[in-house]
């Protein structure tokens, strides 16, 4: 599997992430076992969770992921060959509405943030450690500054944010570059082929909108990681209807550009969708989720999907 850096010198990771979100809960142990070794013997290296994976599924605290992950990587022996992710700021408040009350990003929040995750995923290091959502409550400089810290202790390799806007990411690492902190590498934000309505409301989540895409495009040592890119089945599955987000015009424009290029290739929609983000000018890790490892194959075959000129050019300008 292909890798490349996040950023300059950042860690090298593989062309996409296995998102764990759901593992130990939604997914069980032994399936979630047989797709994390599905995916590191085609090559695959990243793998994110995060500390409150996941809290709302039926019975879940939020430990579930890291947990499990913590104890795939003790029996294979493999943990220095991985490049794992997972992210602070988004757990629940016990006993207050969410997502209302968050644990957030001030310094406490985020030192016993990053020793929870560690003795969970029983290592002595993330390898990239996330923002989950900004934190309105706490200065960015308090932020980025325990993040600093996190990183001199060596407890932290490298640094992302999720769920932020352009001006968040951007204010955060001019920061971090006139206090000579580390800053941000990378980006994680909802984003896939179908856009939302202008305006959605996506509640905490962010989508990779224009004004982030041309940050990103003015900034090539940053990378997008784009989180559900395959819209939780709802491109093939019946039974998953788009979100009413996804409702509105633009949308049957891009449906009909993705399935004729589908019919061309031979490929799934699913996999074209994948195709166009890993070839997108923007570098771009997808963050593929799987249930089983049936669907685990599907993404891993997108891979070996290349677009031509013409097909990404259709894909880029459909409902514009």
């Amino acid at each position: 599997m292909l890798h490349h850096s996040l950023g300059v010198d950042g860690p090298k990771v593989s062309a996409l992430c296995l998102g764990a979100m759901t593992f130990g809960t939604t997914v069980d142990e032994r399936t979630a076992t047989a797709i994390l070794d599905r995916f590191t013997e085609a090559g695959g290296s990243f793998i994110d969770t995060a500390n409150n994976y996941a809290f709302w599924a039926p019975g879940g605290t939020g430990h579930e992921s890291e947990e499990l992950l913590g104890r795939w990587t003790a029996r294979r022996r493999n943990r220095d060959r991985l490049v794992l992710a997972t992210k602070a700021g988004a757990r629940p408040v016990p006993g207050l509405p969410y997502p209302e009350h968050l644990e957030g990003l001030s310094a406490p929040a985020l030192r016993s943030a990053a020793e929870g995750s560690l003795r969970r995923l029983g290592t002595d290091r993330i390898d990239l450690y996330y923002a989950h959502v900004t934190d309105p409550a706490t200065p960015v400089e308090e932020t980025m500054g325990a993040f600093a810290g996190l990183v001199a202790d060596g407890k932290v390799t490298a640094l992302g944010c999720s769920n932020h806007r352009a001006a968040d990411l951007a204010a955060a690492n001019d920061l971090a570059d006139a206090r000579g902190w580390p800053g941000y590498r990378c980006v994680q934000q909802r984003h896939s082929h179908l856009q939302p309505r202008p305006g959605a409301d996506l509640g905490i989540q962010r989508h990779a909108d224009r004004a982030l895409l041309a940050h990103l495009a003015d900034r090539p040592d940053l990378t997008l990681l784009a989180y559900s890119p395959l819209l939780g089945g709802s491109y093939t599955r019946p039974d998953r209807p788009l979100r009413e987000e996804y409702r509105w015009p633009g949308t049957d424009a891009r449906l009909a550009a993705l399935a004729e290029v589908a019919q061309e290739t031979g490929a799934t929609v699913n996999q074209v969708v994948l195709a166009w983000l890993i070839g997108h000018p923007v570098p771009t890790v997808p963050v593929i989720g799987a249930g089983s490892v049936a669907h685990l194959e599907e993404s891993l075959a997108a891979l070996d999907l290349v677009l031509d000129a013409d097909q990404r050019h259709r894909l880029d300008t459909a409902g514009s």
